[in-house]
């Protein structure tokens, strides 16, 4: 949905083993997971976000009985990598995840349940983000960092063609409707061919959960008639030639915006420095809003969740959750990680997130008619609370994107797509002998 903001599917085609997400289950079930560790220890930590790696230098520096090691994993390959080490018996203590991977390498068996350790941890976090690391009521590990989403518009063309920021998404079909009829040139929304982030966003936002456990199984609701009524919005934006369809791994997607082309985005607070950047034609020209939604007396947006994990074969799960808190919630590595100097483009996971706001905003991007630290902290407040990610997510996501080109270009419709998902969802974990059923 918003720019560059493909979802990371590295190892999306790794087969799932046939456990299934409960807190019973999971790699972590040795004694070690509750122990209190005693003396001096070493954890390797994995890691590809600049700026961690001082942390980890202070981190060192004021515990002296808790060391961590850091590797730069960066590339394409790391998931793969961290189930081979898994595998081998080599695996890092920690490391760097999204949501999505935590949750199929969790139904893998290659993370270690920390439930009762992390526990303690808990109510320094908002609630979406523990959902990120709790896939099916266990947790796995610390959350990291958030990427709520809000709106980020051309005030001077929405001026010029007489729209309004848009309150709900049929604010922004009307919108684009109304600037069709102006220009069939400039379009109120991009939507990349490779893309199907959108639909996973508005979902999201209507209140959709894909995936839900109950009892002793999932539930799967890719056809409910929340996720079928953020289809529609989907479906509106193809059938009426709304959208653009930049792809976001072109280096020249930034001009579609930069020279008005495309009027609006949903966007978070890692990607303000890149607009920053990329674009000098219409620097000081955009506002933010808060991201349109479904139901204005029940609001809610969506977000990503970067992670911390624990993998299977830690030795010392306590002191890892320890450092792994104290890198995400600590006033010191957060005042660092949040500067954008570190280069991290991390935005908190945690519950107050006002002292990390202001200094995310770039001050020549945005023309200051809008409060843009009010609208970061309300689409913080916003994330809506059911959404889950299954033992199969990264799997269904791939086979989503081969039917999302089909979507864009009219060959497919929304409705049939998430129907298709359903069933193949719905077989695909029969066939790894996960329980679930079509949710009602």
């Amino acid at each position: 949905m918003s720019t560059i903001r493909t979802r990371a599917l590295a190892g999306a085609a790794t087969a799932l083993s046939l456990s299934l997400v409960l807190s019973a289950c999971g790699g972590g079930s040795d004694d070690s997971a509750t122990k209190t560790t005693k003396g001096k220890v070493q954890l390797e930590f994995w890691s590809w976000t600049e700026g961690i790696q001082q942390q980890v230098a202070v981190w060192n520096k004021s515990h002296p009985d808790t060391q961590v090691k850091y590797v730069n994993a960066a590339g394409d390959t790391v998931y793969q990598k961290l189930r081979a080490a898994v595998t081998s018996g080599n695996a890092p203590c920690l490391s760097k995840m999204d949501g999505m991977n935590l949750a199929n390498f969790a139904a893998d068996g290659l993370l270690t349940d920390i439930s009762k350790i992390a526990a303690p941890y808990k109510s320094r976090y908002t609630t979406p983000a523990w959902n990120a690391v709790s896939p099916g009521g266990a947790t796995y590990g610390i959350p990291t960092g958030s990427s709520p989403l809000f709106t980020a518009y051309r005030a001077d063309l929405f001026q010029k063609y007489g729209i309004k920021a848009p309150t709900t998404w049929a604010d922004v079909i009307a919108a684009g409707k109304a600037v069709q009829k102006k220009d069939k040139n400039v379009k109120i929304f991009n939507m990349a061919g490779e893309d199907p982030s959108t639909l996973v966003d508005l979902s999201w936002e209507a209140g959709a959960a894909w995936y839900k456990v109950a009892g002793d199984h999932w539930e799967i609701g890719l056809d409910s008639p929340d996720a079928l009524k953020a289809g529609d919005v989907v479906q509106q934006l193809v059938d009426n030639n709304l959208a653009s369809n930049a792809s976001y791994a072109d280096p020249g997607v930034f001009k579609t915006w930069d020279l008005g082309k495309t009027i609006l985005m949903t966007t978070s607070t890692w990607q303000l420095p890149i607009y920053d950047t990329n674009f000098p034609k219409s620097k000081g020209k955009w506002q933010l809003a808060d991201a349109p939604v479904f139901d204005t007396a029940h609001p809610q947006t969506s977000s990503n969740f970067d992670v911390t994990a624990v993998l299977k074969g830690c030795k010392y799960p306590d002191r890892a959750a320890e450092f792994a808190s104290w890198l995400s919630s600590s006033k010191e590595s957060l005042t660092a990680l949040t500067d954008p100097a570190s280069k991290s483009g991390l935005f908190p996971a945690v519950k107050n997130v006002s002292p990390y706001v202001d200094k995310i905003i770039p001050a020549e991007m945005f023309n200051g008619k809008s409060d843009s630290a009010q609208v970061i902290e309300t689409a913080a407040s916003r994330v809506g609370e059911q959404w889950q990610y299954g033992p199969d997510y990264a799997a269904m996501y791939s086979e989503m994107q081969k039917q999302w080109g089909k979507v864009m270009n009219k060959q497919m419709t929304v409705k049939a797509m998430l129907t298709h998902l359903q069933s193949w969802v719905l077989a695909d974990l029969k066939k790894k002998g996960v329980k679930a059923v079509a949710a009602n």
